[in-house]
């Protein structure tokens, strides 16, 4: 793809176009490429163009400055420019703001409410009103997504872009990500016992639910049992009384005969 020279040829990713120019820069030019890359809108990590061999070359040469600023956009904050200019290039506004974004990154990383505090101190703002600006153009550019807890001025970061890491933070990153595995275990685990008891408790439930119903069936067939037998001895007993009361009524009769005969003797 070719390009006017000095200029970066247009890809898909931000930082690739400077990836590929560098490939064909040297001296002054490789230092203005760096000058361009640390103003580019949307390129926030530079890992890749650290790699490149024209660009490595400044680590040791009178342009050190602009490796130095390069590899600070990478890892740094804003903090650690403040506090050695002299070995980084002069930025300008546009370069200080991109910064100032990335050390919010960075800071989200270790909290995700920043007290407003830390956030003046690092980013070395005055008042507030400025301070909730500049999060409100990270937050526009995606950079961060969160929102301003002015009640308690804070920060509360739910998301940020990743920034560029170095080899020997793999080891701190190897280990974080193996306490988050550890804890998603710790949580696998537990939820796997409280499903057992869970259905330990739904199996006793089922049977006790068995055996309440097993024991009305048989309630209903005693109840039924003894209704029976109730009718039955009261059809007995009516039948007795009667059989009983029509024997009466024979020998009542009888007697009254008996009675009535003997008058007529008379």
């Amino acid at each position: 793809m070719t390009s006017e020279k000095g200029s970066p040829p247009m890809t898909n990713n931000p930082l690739e176009q400077f990836v590929i120019l560098a490939k064909s820069v040297h001296g002054a030019a490789t230092v203005e490429l760096v000058r361009q890359v640390l103003s580019a809108p949307g390129v926030h990590v530079f890992g890749e163009l650290l790699d490149m061999p024209s660009i490595k070359v400044l680590d040791n040469s009178p342009n050190a400055n602009s490796y130095n600023t390069l590899n600070l956009f990478a890892y740094g904050t804003y903090r650690q420019y403040l506090e050695t200019k002299n070995n980084f290039l002069e930025l300008t506004d546009v370069e200080k703001k991109k910064l100032q974004h990335l050390t919010i990154v960075t800071l989200a990383t270790k909290m995700k409410c920043i007290p407003y505090s830390v956030l003046l101190q690092e980013l070395d703002i005055k008042n507030v009103r400025d301070l909730e600006d500049l999060i409100i153009e990270a937050i526009y550019a995606d950079i961060i997504h969160g929102k301003l807890d002015q009640k308690n001025s804070q920060l509360e970061v739910d998301y940020a872009i990743g920034r560029d890491t170095r080899d020997s933070d793999l080891g701190v990153i190897i280990n974080t990500l193996q306490e988050w595995c550890d804890s998603c275990e710790a949580v696998l685990s537990a939820v796997e016992k409280q499903m057992q008891q869970a259905n330990m408790e739904k199996n006793k439930a089922i049977k006790h639910r068995e055996a309440i119903d097993t024991e009305v069936v048989n309630i209903k067939k005693t109840l039924k049992s003894q209704s029976q037998e109730v009718e039955e001895a009261m059809a007995t007993d009516s039948r007795e009384a009667v059989a009983h009361g029509d024997k009466m009524k024979k020998s009542m009769k009888s007697k009254m005969i008996r009675g009535s005969a003997k008058l007529w003797q008379k």
